[in-house]
């Protein structure tokens, strides 16, 4: 059996003496779309950073395709398959649209590859080529979320990883921005760990699915079953 895409084993995080993760384990397999819900503050953004190396876990392990980036430098991780796109969406606002884009794939030398990875992300964000010579920064916010995840696909990662990507979205961008991560992961085969305040919404999208408070997981299982677990429903889902 093949390794999964990602795997985190026991993997502990601090923000100085603050410990952000207590042992987080947890595993995404090829042409998954797994989501980590969880209120604010649970652990959620820490865990991505922890996986893209934004910050350095002290103790646990994290693999992508079997291979250890614990303690690799981001970049590399980058260059090794991990798409991230962060909360807040991080495009650069004075660059054009097609700038942007060309920054997702800085690691790219072959010009005809470029051009095919370009194409497959207008074809996915259509908006995003009829405003290709515009500043990133005139865009509206699901245009820029547009953008970002456009960005990290330039890349053509073994995993995308999503942070709050409806955050601040009107309820019909953010309709759109689900049904783009569905397509995403249907259609273009996209893997894809998501982190998401809108635990309906994830849960409506992924396949499986934890549960993380105060930086531990508590629950996980199939998506369709924490949709209808009532701890999940009381806690998360407001209704």
């Amino acid at each position: 059996m093949s390794a999964p895409v990602l795997e985190l084993t026991n993997v502990n995080t601090y923000y100085g003496k603050i410990h952000a993760l207590k042992g987080i384990s947890l595993t995404v397999e090829r042409g998954e779309v797994v989501t980590l819900i969880g209120s604010n503050g649970a652990g959620k953004t820490t865990t991505l950073r922890s996986i893209s190396g934004l910050i350095q876990p002290r103790q646990g392990e994290i693999k992508l395709n079997g291979q250890s980036i614990r303690s690799v430098s981001p970049h590399k991780i980058v260059e090794q398959g991990i798409g991230h796109v962060p909360e807040g969406r991080g495009i650069f606002p004075a660059l054009t649209v097609f700038e942007n884009l060309e920054m997702g794939a800085f690691l790219l030398r072959d010009l005809a590859e470029f051009e095919r990875r370009l194409a497959r992300v207008f074809a996915i964000f259509p908006r995003l080529e009829e405003r290709v010579g515009q500043r990133g920064g005139t865009l509206s916010g699901g245009e820029q979320q547009m953008l970002a995840i456009g960005r990290a696909l330039m890349q053509q990662p073994a995993i995308l990883l999503l942070d709050e990507p409806s955050m601040g979205l009107a309820p019909l961008l953010v309709e759109e921005i689900f049904h783009i991560i569905r397509r995403l992961n249907q259609t273009e085969g996209t893997t894809i760990l998501l982190v998401e305040q809108n635990a309906q919404a994830a849960l409506q999208v992924a396949n499986r699915a934890y549960v993380l408070e105060t930086g531990r997981i508590t629950m996980d299982g199939s998506a369709q079953a924490l949709l209808h677990d009532p701890k999940v429903i009381q806690a998360y889902l407001g209704f």
